[in-house]
Parts: structure tokens; sequence; C-alpha cells
């Protein structure tokens, strides 16, 4: 266990962290799987809707660092390519 004042006080900030990480990390693969499920569906608002949330959602995931910015590419290319093949 940490001995310093410093050490304790990193172990709050890099736990808060990795909260806030797991979070954004699991709204990603939320939005990503709600862009899937509504593909299933016919209803063409319902899936412009999860199309443009789900970008946004791993948008702001990569500017906030939580994911890296080929990662943020590689999953709006895939989710892009599967929009795309519908219309």
């Amino acid at each position: 266990m940490a001995n310093h004042k410093s050490a304790l006080k990193r172990v709050g900030i890099t736990a808060k962290k990795n909260l806030r990480n797991r979070m954004i990390t699991s709204q990603v693969k939320t939005a990503v799987k709600s862009f899937d499920q509504s593909l299933a569906s016919d209803d063409q608002a319902a899936i412009i809707a999860a199309y443009v949330n789900a970008v946004s959602t791993v948008d702001k995931a990569a500017a906030k660092g939580v994911i890296h910015k080929n990662n943020a590419a590689h999953k709006k290319s895939r989710i892009a390519l599967k929009y795309k093949t519908l219309a």
C-alpha cells in the first residue's frame, strides 16, 4: 500500500480516471450495439438517430483520450459500412 501522501493521492486519482474511462468505454459499446439492433428494425429514423449517436459517442471518447484515434476511426468505418449497405 502507499506510504506517502502523494502516493495516496495518486491512488485516488487513478481510481477516478479508471472509473471514468470504463464508463465512457461502456457508452461506446452500448451506442454501437444499439446501432446494430436498430439495423434489425426497418425504421429509417431510428437507424439514422442510432448512427449519429454512435459516431458522436465514438468521437467524444477519442477526443477525451479514452480510445485511440485509430481505434475510433476503425469503429466509425465499420459503422459507416453497415449503414451504407443498408442505404
